[in-house]
């Protein structure tokens, strides 16, 4: 499971102090129930997360195809659990609802793209460069993890929809904070290639958030398809992000 590196870093989630996971060899964060920050909880219990064949990973990779699927609202535990070839117990041992295990695909989702966009904004070049290999790994990280990226969509809607209660909505403005907090990257990035001169913008807000929104689009149509390859996927980001270039890379000649 991708994280965001910070394994054995102790990280405040809404008021509590936790320490990052690790499943196999990847770092994972903490994660926080519906109504208290921390770690997963059940029956008044801390449960290990992520572990190595023992953890709730599986659970997770259920749930997102489930959620992308059948959506929050028709998707039960039962279908879950199915699915996992799993009693309900054993979800349940983890996540005290569906709320609470939807919220944990969406921050799984976010993580997965966190990890693979700082890469690509690490690798040097211009800040232009720069910006147009951190979409491409948005984009790519939109295919090979589709069933978390739908669900972090879908958490999108619920949040303007207020569809949650007063609790879950609280976890729901965390969750959404880490979507503000990625798409500022992707601005951040604009902003030093507009400084350096490897982009040109009229509006630096509007030309992220265009761009982003057509990758984010991805989740309505994209589907894997039979035999696709690593290389395949490689092209279709690359014939994606290539037209959404044109919105910010200055004119030659």
């Amino acid at each position: 499971m991708a994280g965001k590196g910070n394994a054995g870093k102790a990280k405040t989630v809404s008021g509590t102090t936790v320490s990052g996971k690790t499943a196999t060899t990847k770092a994972v964060t903490g994660k926080t129930g519906a109504d208290t920050g921390g770690e997963a909880m059940a029956g008044g219990r801390t449960l290990e997360i992520r572990s190595d064949g023992t953890g709730n990973a599986d659970i997770l990779e259920a749930a997102a195809a489930c959620f992308m699927e059948q959506g929050f609202s028709a998707t039960s535990i039962d279908d879950v659990a199915r699915r996992l070839g799993a009693t309900k117990g054993r979800i349940y041992h983890y996540y005290a609802s569906k709320t609470d295990l939807f919220f944990d695909v969406h921050r799984e989702g976010m993580d997965r793209l966190f990890a693979a966009v700082e890469t690509a904004s690490a690798m040097p070049g211009t800040a232009g460069s720069r910006l147009a290999r951190m979409l491409k790994a948005h984009a790519l990280a939109s295919m090979e993890n589709h069933t978390y990226i739908a669900v972090v969509v879908q958490g999108v809607h619920m949040h303007r929809l207020a569809a949650t209660t007063p609790a879950q909505r609280r976890t729901l403005d965390a969750v959404m904070d880490m979507r503000r907090r990625y798409e500022r990257l992707f601005r951040s990035m604009l902003d030093t290639a507009l400084e350096d001169g490897s982009a040109i913008s009229e509006s630096p807000s509007l030309t992220i958030k265009a761009a982003l929104g057509a990758i984010n689009w991805m989740s309505i149509w994209y589907r894997p398809k039979a035999g696709e390859t690593a290389a395949d996927r490689e092209a279709l980001a690359e014939q994606i992000v290539r037209p959404l270039r044109f919105g910010f890379e200055p004119r030659r000649g």
